[in-house]
């Protein structure tokens, strides 16, 4: 058995849920805003006393990790430290990409031979992005990319893919594919993290709480283009 709380806060939704063997329990998001200084404490304090109250302990912390918003994802990791820390719980990270995958894999109808290429929108023609499997496998893993027709063309040649994420609109006539599939209205969000963090709980997978930071603040960024810096 296992409970988990999960925060996500790498854009201007934040979100909080807590899962109970996989399955949701509690959910708060608030959308709109980058005030989640201000929003994600009241809503955390809200899921732990829920939880006191029905006499449900936790088991561990689940946060994004990025890319996404440099102070929100602080702010994210920050409270997930502290609440372990706190309680003696085990921390999980969950890559914000990976987690924008779930959505679509559960709402719509993807192809079977598809992939899927979440997007964090950047500036002007750039993107943080990824591509993935169906089973999430990664095919190509997350790079800042200035998007032309070029970009994706490689997998788009050879099979439908999914573009979706706050990035993804403004990336479709360039990429002008007609395997390329655009999903809207696809936001990263904590109810999304649940299979992802059940499945790392149960492998173990676990963060060092004196040492974890969001992982693209010390290796993504230092990698990624100076145009997207």
């Amino acid at each position: 058995m296992s409970v988990i709380l999960h925060i996500e806060t790498s854009t201007d939704v934040c979100s909080v849920a807590v899962s109970e063997d996989g399955q949701r329990i509690f959910e708060q998001t608030e959308r709109g805003s980058m005030s989640h200084a201000e929003k994600l404490g009241t809503m955390v304090d809200e899921a732990l006393s829920f939880t006191d109250n029905h006499a449900i302990p936790f088991d561990a912390v689940a946060v994004s990790c990025g890319p996404g918003s440099y102070t929100g994802l602080r702010i994210g990791v920050s409270m997930a430290k502290g609440i372990c820390y706190g309680r003696n719980l085990k921390l999980i990270s969950v890559p914000t990409l990976e987690l924008l995958c779930v959505g679509p894999l559960l709402g719509e109808k993807v192809e079977e031979d598809a992939l899927l290429c979440p997007m964090l929108d950047a500036r002007r023609m750039e993107v943080y992005a990824a591509v993935y499997d169906r089973v999430l496998h990664t095919v190509r893993g997350i790079q800042a990319d200035i998007v032309t027709a070029e970009t994706y063309k490689e997998w788009l040649d050879k099979c439908p893919v999914y573009f979706f994420g706050n990035g993804a609109a403004k990336c479709m006539e360039v990429i002008n594919h007609p395997n390329a599939r655009l999903i809207e209205d696809i936001e990263p969000l904590a109810k999304w993290m649940m299979p992802l963090a059940e499945r790392r709980f149960l492998n173990g997978q676990f963060e060092d709480v004196a040492y974890f930071e969001p992982f693209y603040l010390k290796d993504f960024v230092a990698k990624a283009p100076k145009k997207l810096l």
